[in-house]
């Protein structure tokens, strides 16, 4: 019977893996009860840039779950990070296409956001436009936000996106995500986003670093193969996709990657850490 051997902590996505939307996948509680129970640490990492962590936090409430702060990591949060640390202190105008989720860790890390057509103009000296655009998942997604990225990206704006997922699995069923967003402002200004989010290994690094554990004894869950288990691949740790979400068993015959586990639910993964855990204090 499956047993996870030298496990001090996870990193657990969420959209596909805990929840459809606003609907708790079955087992949810059980699943953070269980986390508990063993005092198996655990980060919540999530590409989904749209919510703030403190929306994370009251959404898992709604659902009958209790997480503090340090728990939730998301790829806007990832991505304010990485940009403080590896941009020069001048650039700090930041055109966002995104949501709160964006918008605050930016400020929250000293950058300036700026408005609607505040671009670099060469007939007007005094125009001062974005050094930089961001893109997340934008409800509000409007002709004039994909107008003004465009402009400033063509102006010599870096480009940076929060993650380039293509879909986002909602209670309805799969709709666009931040991945069609990044497609047309590619397509319009020829310029390639550097994506912070999962495959890119950032987000787990981070992760790693919150939970204190290293590359062996850390396990990723995910449902999505080319963002959640390409990015454990390529972080270095071993990972389970859930098929609760995106992809499919049958996707694993179609790349040259493989998950460590593969899993049917939450529930399924609540009754391995149970295994391992209950068996290894047994001394079995």
């Amino acid at each position: 019977m499956t047993k996870i051997d030298n496990v001090a902590g996870l990193i657990i996505d969420m959209d596909g893996v805990l929840w459809h939307g606003n609907n708790p996948i079955a087992g949810l509680t059980a699943f953070f009860a269980t986390l508990y129970d063993i005092q198996l640490p655990y980060v919540l990492a999530t590409n989904n840039a749209s919510l703030t962590q403190q929306q994370y936090i009251d959404k898992l409430a709604r659902m009958g779950v209790e997480v503090s702060a340090d728990k939730i990591l998301t790829s806007s949060m990832a991505t304010a990070s990485y940009l403080d640390a590896h941009l020069a202190k001048d650039k700090r105008r930041v055109f966002v296409i995104g949501e709160d989720g964006l918008r605050e860790p930016l400020l929250a890390h000293g950058f300036t956001l700026t408005d609607l057509y505040e671009v670099n103009r060469k007939d007007d000296a005094h125009s001062i436009g974005a050094d930089l655009v961001v893109t997340g998942l934008d409800r509000q997604l409007t002709w004039d936000k994909l107008a003004t990225a465009t402009l400033n990206i063509k102006q010599g704006a870096a480009f940076f996106a929060t993650n380039a997922d293509t879909t986002l699995p909602t209670e309805l069923g799969d709709v666009m995500g931040n991945g069609g967003t990044i497609a047309a402002l590619e397509a319009v200004t020829g310029v390639k986003a550097v994506c912070i989010g999962k495959p890119e290994p950032i987000l787990y690094q981070q992760a790693l670093s919150t939970l204190g554990t290293d590359l062996t004894n850390t396990v990723a869950i995910g449902d999505r193969l080319n963002t959640d288990i390409l990015g454990a691949v390529n972080a270095g740790i071993r990972s389970i996709l859930v098929l609760t979400g995106i992809s499919t068993k049958q996707e694993l015959q179609d790349v040259d990657y493989q998950p460590t586990w593969v899993m049917q639910d939450l529930e399924e993964i609540t009754a391995v850490l149970r295994r391992t855990f209950v068996d290894r204090s047994s001394g079995d």
